[in-house]
């Protein structure tokens, strides 16, 4: 009986000039985590099912892979945000407040499988988790964070979209419509997804009055920070509310933040229709939109939260953290033409002898080379010039160096220039 290769529904493989792209995004972003002080953590990917449910059921646990061993009934992590509020709590003794935590791994979901849709996918997290009290700079370094590594990436022009759940929360409250607090904000969270007409039909239905004038009057507050201020301005005189007056505060503080922590103005866009998390965040929230392929959606998002080990520890810890959904980030943009998938190894230079005299000295300048920190593969079995060459054009690596009875008679060993054609020496490497 044949056996069936392919991996199962919602499981990404990848071909290894694929693989190396994905592991170039994957270290870039480890690069920024790291350049920010954010400390590596690895957690298990099987967890007591008790511990992820805590604070979760319905949706998730129908979505969770959970399985018995012996007594212990287990699971499969859903997301990243779980396990680190398990950890800081069991470890509250030993971390150093603010704890800044970078975390990269698998998580897995049993949703139904489909194109962009996985059911094993890696997550990229940041978190700062503080004790007590937490200044908006935190906030604004996570974002700043999220800035650096779409800069570096060139995926194209990219919009960091922000917002302040008090705001929303503070024009629900000032207004006196408490009891509908989930509609109004699930209504504003899919306002640009309908119709100007199916928007007006949906808050009709919620019977709200002359109020959703100043619903609309907040959700076009777009732009940047001065001239969104002077509009919340406007509606904090109309509805007078301090948790309002909190989320400008704070709206104004992180603008400026952003900006002298080097945060290019033209990639920020404060948007109230930004809401995130209907009974998770509580602050600045924020999402990012590649310009050219608004279609994907958000590529990058986060927030602050008041809470996060309530369900494992009498601590309150406060903290606000982004997350970059690897998986389907790199699906999409590999869909839409957008990555580079010329080479098929590591390595930056290739050394291609053509005899067995060649090789023992293709060791030796290999050796040589990786003693500088340079990737360099030797192709392990003698080949004439003409298809040396082509070896290296379809490896794609920048330098190739052929070693031949002249090379190894004269002493002269170069590294041929894959896309100009010139040479260099062993010395300029």
């Amino acid at each position: 009986m044949k056996i069936n290769t392919k991996p199962l529904p919602g499981m990404m493989e990848l071909l290894p000039e694929e693989q190396i792209e994905f592991n170039r995004i994957l270290n870039v972003i480890k690069k920024h985590h790291s350049q920010f002080g954010f400390v590596s953590i690895d957690t298990p990917i099987i967890e007591r099912t008790e511990t992820l449910l805590a604070k979760a059921g319905g949706e998730t646990e129908k979505q969770i892979y959970r399985f018995k061993k012996g007594d212990n009934d287990l699971s499969l992590r859903f997301d990243l945000t779980v396990p680190t509020a398990r950890y800081t709590a069991n470890n509250l003794g030993q971390l150093l407040f603010p704890f800044k935590r970078s975390q990269i791994g698998k998580v897995y979901r049993g949703e139904r499988a489909q194109r962009g849709r996985f059911r094993e996918f890696y997550q990229c997290d940041i978190d700062i988790i503080c004790k007590e009290k937490m200044s908006v700079n935190y906030d604004a370094e996570v974002i700043a964070v999220i800035y650096s590594i779409f800069k570096e990436l060139s995926f194209g022009d990219f919009t960091l979209r922000i917002s302040n759940r008090n705001l929303i929360s503070g024009i629900i409250s000032g207004l006196k419509l408490g009891d509908k607090a989930d509609e109004i904000m699930a209504l504003i969270d899919r306002a640009e997804k309908i119709t100007p007409t199916e928007f007006e039909d949906q808050a009709n239905n919620l019977e709200l009055g002359d109020k959703i004038e100043i619903i609309k009057k907040f959700i076009n507050c777009r732009g940047d920070i001065d001239n969104v201020l002077i509009k919340l301005k406007d509606i904090a005189n109309i509805i007078n509310n301090e948790q309002f007056l909190l989320g400008i505060n704070e709206l104004e503080a992180l603008g400026s933040t952003l900006l002298n922590m080097g945060v290019d103005a033209k990639n920020i866009c404060f948007d109230m229709l930004i809401v995130r998390g209907l009974d998770y965040y509580t602050g600045t929230v924020f999402e990012t939109s590649l310009n050219d392929f608004k279609q994907i959606g958000s590529i990058a998002s986060g927030g602050r939260y008041d809470n996060l080990c309530g369900y494992y520890s009498k601590e309150k810890l406060m903290g606000v953290g982004a997350s970059i959904g690897l998986t389907r980030l790199f699906w999409t943009l590999r869909e839409l033409g957008l990555l580079n998938f010329n080479s098929k190894t590591t390595a930056k230079y290739l050394i291609m002898p053509m005899g067995k005299k060649e090789l023992i000295k293709a060791y030796s300048i290999a050796s040589e080379i990786r003693r500088k920190g340079k990737n360099v593969e030797v192709l392990l079995e003698p080949v004439n010039a003409k298809k040396a060459f082509k070896i290296a054009d379809k490896k794609g690596v920048e330098f190739a160096m052929l070693i031949g009875e002249k090379e190894l008679q004269d002493s002269i060993f170069k590294f041929k220039n894959m896309s100009t054609g010139e040479y260099v020496d062993m010395a300029d490497i």
